[in-house]
């Protein structure tokens, strides 16, 4: 197999165990040129006729990498959304929470400051993910997304730690609030705004499968509702207890830090390279349907991102020619494919069955233990 070709895009390789690489199967049907439409294609409708003639079925590097480079700009536009909803919400909330001198209100909106800032490493981690994979990155660029988990996590921890720094201070050095009114609508307002952007994350960040998104937008929902708490302190000074202020401001850092938990478990198995299990199994099925595989194993999938990476051994008849080997390997990839559609790269290596009772990886049984 080419250098070039694992370079652009390291789609789904196969690797026949007993023989030489077999040759490629002829795609000119997906990828080739086709001088027959030069004609057509000088025209606009000839175009949209060719473009909508290839689309669908092929599964070679433009396929491969067009779903991971749709999910990137569906992530960034998310995250655009969410940074113009926040960033309005918490101004509007930081100029009633200075004129108000709310604890609880300034607590919770420097929380959907930090909500806001999250975005930013997340649309840089997208941006790097359309990048193609390079000889230093095989791989390409997936994981930044889950780097970015990281920051998220230290981003909410500093959020916590200010939210209840400024609690505190306000609950030994108590002052008034004031313009009470404004304050209740500063927390309605936040509800709103946090619930449509937490609704939106979310929603996209299920379709595209980015744990990070997902777990943004639950993050900007808990936000939403902490920010209702807030009422509970105006109410509180109305009713002649200004203490209850300071203490929902704690409260809101005491849910700030229970975000922080489910975030880092999230972000801690995607960097672990946990998968559901029902991914596996889904995979697992497909492979082991597939007519001349007799057995699967060593299946390995693992997230880059919101992208899938697999790898399995397969095992078929020892007397099969290289070349029908690699077309059953081929055919495998094919159903994975179409069994996960956040799969993006796919390894099948193939074993021979009925080989005497022999081995057939005696010769690196040894460095088993270090695999």
């Amino acid at each position: 197999m080419s250098e070039d070709r694992r370079q652009d895009g390291q789609r789904h390789q196969t690797e026949p165990e007993m023989a030489a690489e077999p040759s490629r199967p002829d795609m000119s049907t997906h990828a080739g040129p086709h001088e027959h439409h030069s004609a057509e294609h000088e025209s606009v409708i000839g175009r949209v006729r060719h473009w909508l003639a290839h689309l669908g079925h092929s599964h070679e590097v433009g396929a491969a990498i067009d779903p991971a480079l749709a999910g990137s700009e569906r992530g960034i536009w998310a995250l655009k959304v969410s940074i113009a909803g926040l960033g309005l919400t918490a101004l509007f909330q930081l100029v009633i929470a200075l004129l108000s001198g709310s604890a609880a209100l300034l607590a919770d909106t420097v929380h959907n400051i930090g909500d806001a800032a999250t975005s930013i490493p997340l649309w840089i981690a997208f941006s790097l993910s359309r990048r193609r994979p390079t000889p230093q990155y095989p791989y390409g660029y997936g994981r930044a997304e889950d780097l970015a988990g990281v920051i998220i996590v230290l981003v909410i921890l500093a959020s916590a730690v200010i939210a209840g720094y400024e609690s505190v201070s306000k609950l030994l050095d108590p002052r008034p609030m004031t313009h009470l009114w404004w304050v209740g609508a500063a927390a309605i307002v936040g509800f709103l705004g946090n619930e449509a952007v937490a609704g939106y994350r979310i929603r996209v960040g299920k379709q595209i499968e980015s744990a990070a998104l997902v777990a943004d937008g639950q993050h900007a929902r808990i936000d939403g509702l902490t920010s209702l708490a807030v009422l509970g302190g105006v109410i509180g000074t109305a009713a002649g207890f200004p203490i209850l202020d300071p203490l929902i401001g704690l409260g809101i850092t005491v849910a700030i830090l229970f975000i922080l938990k489910d975030t880092t478990v999230s972000v801690v198995r995607r960097l672990m390279d946990a998968v559901e299990p029902e991914i596996r199994a889904r995979l697992e099925r497909a492979a082991a349907g597939t007519p001349g595989v007799h057995d699967v194993h060593d299946l390995r999938v693992r997230w880059l991102g919101h992208t899938l990476h697999a790898e399995l051994h397969i095992t078929v008849d020892e007397d099969l020619p290289t070349r029908e080997s690699h077309r059953i390997a081929e055919e495998v990839r094919h159903r994975l494919l179409h069994a996960e559609p956040r799969l993006v790269a796919v390894f099948v290596h193939v074993d021979p069955c009925g080989h005497g009772g022999r081995d057939p990886h005696d010769i690196t049984a040894h460095h088993q233990g270090t695999r």
